[in-house]
């Protein structure tokens, strides 16, 4: 007879079956469509998507058909799921515990600086791979098309996304004279001042503000992804914890013994014998 930890492991898992399946596919899309900002994802999306493939599987194989051998790889995968994901998230919050925009005076946007993140993700954004293809993503998202068009009096009243604020123009503490030549740049921005050109293609791609602004957009995604974690992970060790019910229901399932291996040395048990038992077989019911 199934148990309720049985069923309930058999019932997720068939669910989690068809969420891997969209997972997968998504995965799949992205490599296709190697033009899309998402273009790295595609990898981490397809292992995933496999990973709960083969978990669902083992989980729905053993849970159902009282399979030990299967359930005992389920909780094997999962128990290594689970550490990979703490630590993973416990990794998330530390690299973007550091960095936020300063707020510019008189205006609505904020500026950022790379030298408030962590050295981490700072010199995983200075890698010249790794910067390319970023740099290529900004120019393909049109950002800063978004503002071209803007007058002085926008620049004071409206505001801006990170990579519009560090890519689209030059700090704001960099003053040009006539011939476009830098006439001063406070604030650790003199540099940019200098990288910054009106050119489309050019602009301030190469500024550190920029490298600064995708930090930032980083920081935020990792920190909403550490949040989905944190829920993933209470989902996990409860999920395991009812498939380690469902292991030892399926276990006893292959002996004669339904309570385990008859251990009863006397002819006469206890007085509270039947108590017990009553009480040990409600609890096997409900688990």
């Amino acid at each position: 007879m199934y148990r309720f930890s049985n069923s309930v492991v058999g019932i997720l898992n068939l669910f989690t079956i068809f969420i891997s399946i969209p997972v997968i596919g998504g995965g799949l899309w992205l490599a296709k469509n190697s033009s899309t900002c998402e273009a790295f994802l595609q990898m981490p999306l397809l292992i995933i998507g496999f990973v709960i493939l083969i978990i669902s599987l083992s989980g729905f194989i053993g849970a159902c058909f009282n399979i030990a051998c299967a359930l005992f790889l389920y909780l094997v995968i999962m128990l290594v799921l689970i550490f990979s994901l703490l630590s993973l998230t416990v990794f998330a919050f530390a690299v973007t515990s550091k960095g936020h925009g300063v707020q510019v005076p008189g205006r609505v946007y904020k500026e950022y600086h790379l030298n408030d993140y962590s050295p981490w993700l700072r010199a995983q954004v200075s890698k010249e791979s790794n910067w390319r293809g970023i740099r290529s993503c900004i120019l393909s998202s049109k950002s800063c098309s978004a503002i071209a068009q803007w007058t002085p009096l926008d620049y004071l009243e409206k505001d801006m996304t990170p990579i519009q604020s560090g890519c689209c123009k030059p700090p704001t503490a960099c003053q040009y004279g006539a011939q476009g030549t830098v006439v001063m740049g406070m604030g650790g921005a003199e540099q940019d001042c200098y990288r910054w050109n009106n050119l489309p293609g050019v602009l301030c791609y190469e500024c550190d503000s920029c490298k600064a602004a995708v930090l930032e957009n980083m920081k935020r995604d990792w920190q909403k992804l550490s949040v989905l974690n944190i829920t993933m992970l209470v989902i996990l060790v409860g999920l395991y914890a009812i498939g380690c019910c469902a292991l030892r229901n399926t276990r006893r399932a292959e002996t004669d013994y339904p309570y385990g291996d008859n251990r009863m040395d006397k002819i006469r048990p206890r007085w509270d014998y039947r108590w017990w038992r009553w009480w040990y077989d409600w609890k096997e019911r409900l688990f």
